[in-house]
């Protein structure tokens, strides 16, 4: 059975395909926020709503956290790294 390019996850994209399959994605305000949902009804059913929860999900996020944070203030980090201390 063939899938359409549309319905095909990015994982299943071949690299030529790539172009066309992101032509055919919903761009608008609420394409996004409907793929960010459904991104994070996955997360939350795959490592937050189990029976025998681990530390995965909630680590997962703590990472991302300080990732996302290391990112947002590296051209601060980067001025101080330059100075000189007397």
């Amino acid at each position: 059975s063939s899938v359409l390019l549309k319905d095909t996850k990015l994982l299943d994209v071949k690299l030529g395909q790539l172009p066309t399959w992101l032509a055919m994605r919903d761009f608008t305000p609420g394409g996004i926020m409907g793929a960010m949902q459904r991104g994070y009804e996955r997360y939350y059913n795959k490592y937050i709503n189990v029976k025998k929860g681990g530390l995965g999900g909630v680590s997962m996020v703590l990472a991302g956290y300080v990732v996302l944070s290391y990112v947002w203030s590296y051209s601060h980090i980067k001025h101080d790294r330059h100075r000189k201390y007397h």
